[in-house]
């Protein structure tokens, strides 16, 4: 888990005054850059698709996410806690 120091609380204290998708598209649009949003965009996507049983090369061909990446997704969907309290089947 990462360590928790007032930089990282501030920026999740931040999130978590998010209420509606609106807010989240404002704040994420001037938070990162496209290529940012498009690499959680598609770690979330891939979690999913493993939560459903989807095999690597159909998660690859559909999200175009690296074989590395996927890997890590993976193990953070087989053994982290964020992925599964939050992309329930």
């Amino acid at each position: 888990m990462i360590e928790m120091n007032d930089d990282l609380k501030l920026l999740f204290d931040t999130i978590l005054k998010l209420k509606t998708e609106e807010d989240c598209a404002e704040l994420f649009d001037d938070l990162c850059t496209y290529t940012e949003i498009e690499a959680m965009t598609q770690r979330i996507k891939a979690a999913k698709l493993l939560t459903e049983n989807k095999t690597y090369e159909e998660i690859i061909r559909e999200t175009d996410i690296s074989s590395a990446t996927l890997s890590r997704v993976s193990r953070c969907v087989k053994f982290g806690k964020g992925y599964k309290k939050f992309l329930e089947k």
